[in-house]
């Protein structure tokens, strides 16, 4: 099994070894949610290329020991915490903690509740993200607290685009170009799609790009489903950092990505598979690495 190391990442990335893992996260999506018949699986699917970019490649981070302060890393914030299953597989595989500790995702008394929380003291979280809005003014402070103490780690959080309907989401983003914070990296999850429907349906939230750089963000665009594309647009993003200008990644995903009955509708991103949907998606998600 794959582990993160404290290094910074700068080999030529193994797109095919990245695709492995990403299979394998989604299986783990499908799995925790079903076996509660609770969660998030539509926007986790969409975002697991991400996250595999994010923990096997990119992020100069370490799995053990874990600390909440993460001195000389690359620290990682999840605003839109519904996507919780993504997120724990992702940090289950990258070795904070037990993969078989999936199993009792959702679960009384387990550290993987249904948005992730910091009082369980699960390796990899380091803010709770239940109420949407909060995680860009999380890594702000982050970001500027490294300044401050001259640690060069960079700050990435991750959005989805419906979230972007919270005002202090806009708040964050002004304070952020004000004070020049150019080591913090956020992504935006543009799937079109929110709880209730099509995000243009609604609340359009118009031309994204113009309003980022307005703003006064530097904005970058990709495929987020796209593993070699989103890689590049990682490591541009990293070139752009300490330059005056907090940088923005507008990150096109489908909804369900890897299920195709789970794609090009808001319908999953609440629900739970059953057995014979379950089946079905397993099906489609090459097991790589292992189930738990």
């Amino acid at each position: 099994m794959p582990h993160a190391t404290s290094a910074a990442t700068t080999h030529v990335p193994d797109l095919d070894q990245l695709a492995r893992i990403a299979s394998q996260i989604r299986r783990d999506i499908v799995r925790q949610v079903h076996a509660v018949q609770s969660g998030h699986p539509g926007g986790s699917l969409g975002c697991a290329d991400l996250f595999t970019a994010l923990y096997f490649h990119f992020m100069r981070h370490q799995p053990t020991p874990w600390d909440m302060d993460g001195r000389g890393q690359d620290l990682f914030f999840l605003s839109n915490g519904h996507i919780s299953p993504v997120f724990y597989s992702t940090l289950a595989r990258a070795g904070y903690f037990p993969v078989k500790e999936l199993a009792t995702f959702r679960r009384i008394d387990s550290r993987l509740q249904g948005h992730p929380t910091t009082h369980e003291g699960l390796p990899g979280v380091r803010m709770a993200s239940g109420s949407l809005g909060q995680g860009m003014s999380v890594a702000i402070g982050a970001a500027m607290a490294k300044r401050m103490n001259g640690d060069h780690g960079l700050v990435i959080s991750l959005h989805g685009d419906g979230e972007l309907q919270e005002g202090q989401i806009w708040e964050a983003a002004l304070f952020a170009a004000a004070k020049k914070v150019d080591n913090l990296i956020s992504i935006v999850d543009l799937n079109g799609r929110q709880i209730d429907g099509d995000v243009d349906d609604v609340l359009p939230l118009g031309d994204l790009k113009a309003k980022w750089v307005a703003f006064g963000w530097d904005v970058q665009e990709t495929n987020g489903n796209d593993m070699a594309e989103l890689v590049r647009t990682l490591q541009e993003a990293k070139s752009r950092t300490g330059k005056g200008k907090p940088v923005m990644i507008l990150m096109r995903t489908e909804m369900g990505q890897g299920v195709d009955f789970m794609m090009h509708s808001h319908e999953w991103h609440g629900i739970a598979p059953n057995d014979e949907q379950l089946s079905k998606a397993l099906a489609q998600l090459p097991e790589t690495l292992g189930d738990y």
